[in-house]
């Protein structure tokens, strides 16, 4: 199948990816090729992914900046630069005889341009709703031709099916292949994600600190007011060492020679797959019972899930997980949360879209 693939628009296809979706669609993209699918992935310009075919509809990530998603924010920001962009990558999809359009962009005109470009269309959401993306899934569904829908998780998709019907699950898992299994971690912890308020990284150290272990944050300052305000105050303690965000090979061997990974999450996350790489390289996680993680963690065999907020009760899960079995989380990431076991999810759900498609009328 000739497959375009939409890339979120917000920063380049390349390591080190921005956040989840962004190396989860450079895995997908990687991940179909072999399988005999053309894929070609439309990124922004600095595009990189190894083995793919990457096309550069000439947008520069920069001027989308106003659109970058904010947990805490009512609304998202839908700009002229972001319409312009996306018109931009689907004019060039429109003559490209495609077979299928599958977007992973987060923003309400990447929803709302995709249909009409002479192929089915699949929306992955990677986000929990947000009202302008939501009326625009909404506005899509109304069409000639409506576009399928796949969520994340089953968490995600619950929230979802209160706006639109979900025809998929379509996880991000990861390529526990290529992630190096530890037997043992030293005592230390582990936090990786973007420096905003709903991935927790202040709270990650204030609960390592109360454990008594030292701690390594990987990320970049997505919210530079938060960083500024949460994340700069708690670099003084000894033992805590704040990074930037690295490559995928240097975060697994991170997270693999840790004892602890930490995911305090303040928001109803969709997936976690950083909770995923860290059980592949063998490594427990402790982290906040919201969202997907309790799907992708299993509490008390590959980590420890807390109630949201309880930085103490997740101390004390902290001092508790050394006792889980390392061979447990890679055989549980190997069995559950593997890559291929996603793109085998994808080639199914792409060939019902594609049958779909066939039985429409034709209009003219």
């Amino acid at each position: 199948m000739k497959v375009a693939i939409v890339a979120p628009l917000v920063s380049p296809i390349r390591e080190p990816h921005c956040g989840g979706a962004q190396a989860f669609v450079a895995d997908l993209a990687r991940g179909l090729t072999p399988r005999g699918h053309e894929v070609h992935l439309f990124a922004p310009a600095g595009s990189h992914v190894e083995g793919v075919e990457v096309i550069d509809a000439g947008v520069d990530h920069r001027a989308l900046q106003a659109t970058l998603y904010r947990a805490d924010a009512s609304e998202g920001s839908v700009s002229g630069a972001a319409h312009a962009a996306f018109a931009a990558v689907y004019d060039t999809i429109a003559d490209g005889d495609y077979e299928l359009i599958h977007n992973h962009a987060f923003d309400a005109p990447a929803i709302a341009l995709a249909g009409g470009r002479g192929a089915p269309v699949l929306h992955t959401l990677h986000l929990p709703p947000a009202p302008a993306v939501a009326a625009a899934v909404a506005g899509a569904r109304q069409e000639p031709a409506p576009p399928a829908i796949a969520c994340v998780s089953a968490s995600q998709a619950q929230l979802w099916r209160a706006h639109v019907a979900v025809d998929g699950l379509l996880p991000p898992y990861v390529p526990t292949r290529l992630i190096p299994f530890a037997e043992t971690g030293a005592p230390r912890a582990v936090f990786a994600g973007r420096l905003s308020p709903e991935k927790g990284a202040a709270e990650a150290i204030d609960i390592a600190r109360l454990a008594g272990l030292p701690i390594d944050v990987l990320g970049d300052a997505y919210d530079t007011v938060y960083a500024r305000r949460q994340i700069e105050p708690r670099r003084k303690p000894p033992g805590v060492r704040i990074h930037g965000a690295v490559a995928r090979e240097e975060l697994w061997k991170a997270m693999g020679s840790a004892s602890v990974v930490l995911c305090p999450v303040d928001w109803e996350e969709p997936f976690g797959m950083v909770a995923a790489e860290a059980q592949a390289c063998g490594t427990p996680v402790v982290a906040f019972a919201r969202g997907a993680l309790r799907e992708v963690v299993r509490d008390g065999v590959t980590g420890v899930l807390v109630e949201p907020g309880d930085i103490e009760g997740a101390a004390e899960a902290v001092r508790s997980s050394g006792s889980l079995s390392r061979e447990a989380c890679r055989h549980h990431a190997e069995r559950e949360l593997d890559l291929e076991l996603t793109l085998d999810a994808h080639e199914r759900l792409y060939e019902r879209i594609a049958t779909a498609a066939e039985r429409l009328p034709v209009r003219g």
